[in-house]
């Protein structure tokens, strides 16, 4: 990848899908729109990927407080090698991580109450998805930098 990249996060639904991107330093998030999970789903991000330069993706992975797997977290782990073989296909070679996302959805739900957002913004299910992805992207690259 030439330039600068940026990490991409998604917070995986089975109705819709959270997206973060970090700035070019790897140091903040900012949330994105959130996508339908539909058949666009794997074109849409693979756009994305190109446009903003991503060179890692972090995937939210869902556990339950005792740190086991669930439904949920069988689908992403599906999602994930769907997502992995979509960007083999189109010659894309970047990492996809899976990242810790428990508590992320309350998190984002009681930051978008506090936001002072108008209550038919705040409905916008969406809005949580996104939010959350944003969360788990801070999250892990400020676990990083706690590493380093």
């Amino acid at each position: 990848m030439a330039g600068k990249t940026k990490y991409l996060c998604i917070d995986y639904g089975l109705r819709r899908v959270g997206i973060a991107v970090s700035d070019e330093d790897k140091k903040y998030s900012f949330s994105r729109d959130f996508l339908y999970n539909n058949d666009s789903l794997f074109s849409k991000l693979l756009l994305l990927i190109k446009q903003e330069n991503i060179s890692k993706i972090i995937l939210g992975y869902p556990l339950n407080f005792k740190s086991q797997k669930t439904d949920h977290t069988i689908e992403v782990e599906n999602f994930k090698r769907k997502l992995k073989t979509s960007l083999l296909e189109n010659s894309i070679d970047i990492d996809v991580e899976l990242y810790d996302e428990r508590f992320t959805s309350n998190i984002a739900k009681q930051h978008i109450i506090s936001s002072g957002l108008k209550k038919k913004k705040r409905r916008e299910k969406g809005l949580v998805d996104s939010i959350a992805a944003q969360i788990i992207l801070q999250d892990y690259m400020d676990s990083l930098r706690i590493k380093n």
